[in-house]
């Protein structure tokens, strides 16, 4: 597989806020463990925290390496499903991982998360 960008946080999008006092590269890495199954090793690059429409501050870290998505293995939850059976079911936090075109992620990101990519494309041009 050839080398590819790896956005290290964009897991952590999906968990915040932060735990109390927790630090925002450290809380990334644990949730990028924990939902893919993978360890971040490298330098990570710091990308400009963006703040959401909804007030949620967004930290980010780029970092070049390896993945081969159809390794990941997501972290599960449970949920009463179907709803109000009293049956707890359990689900993974990712179902699957993929690589995307720049054009293809601005697409399919969050439309305030946009400005993460196009600072990470900016720094490799």
């Amino acid at each position: 597989m050839s080398r590819r960008l790896l956005p290290a946080a964009f897991a952590l999008l999906l968990t915040l806020p932060l735990f109390a006092a927790e630090d925002p590269l450290v809380a990334a890495r644990r949730e990028f463990f924990e939902e893919t199954g993978v360890a971040i090793e490298g330098d990570l690059r710091a990308l400009k925290p963006i703040q959401q429409s909804g007030g949620k501050i967004v930290h980010a870290w780029a970092v070049e390496g390896d993945l081969d998505p159809t390794t990941i293995v997501s972290n599960t939850f449970e949920i009463e499903w179907p709803p109000r059976s009293g049956r707890l079911q359990s689900f993974p936090e990712i179902d699957r991982g993929a690589w995307f075109t720049l054009a293809e992620a601005t697409r399919k990101i969050l439309r305030g998360q946009v400005p993460l990519l196009e600072e990470l494309a900016q720094m490799f041009v």
